[in-house]
């Protein structure tokens, strides 16, 4: 009996194996740089940043685009802050 015993445990070791297979390498693409991926690039800011309670919400090329829109989200939502952003002065203009 002991000997069938030592047969099943041998038997079942031998199954239990992981089979091993090689795959064929795979050929280095031509330009890998060529493709980007969809969203790992840093969007491109403006100098004048429209911000909404301390968030940036868009970029102007211009302070009157910038303050245009800040006015308008002011009136449709008169209890959040507004506010432009300059980036080359460091300077913040809130909008009431």
């Amino acid at each position: 009996m002991d000997e069938d015993v030592r047969k099943s445990v041998r038997a079942n070791k031998e199954l239990s194996r992981m089979a091993t297979m090689s795959m064929p390498k795979k050929e280095a693409a031509a330009e890998p740089a060529a493709v980007a991926k969809a969203g790992q690039n840093r969007p491109v800011l403006g100098r004048f940043r429209l911000q909404v309670d301390r968030q940036t919400k868009a970029t102007f090329a211009s302070m009157d685009e910038a303050e245009t829109a800040g006015k308008a989200i002011k009136k449709a939502h008169p209890i959040v802050q507004v506010s432009v952003y300059d980036a080359e002065q460091s300077a913040q203009t809130l909008l009431d």
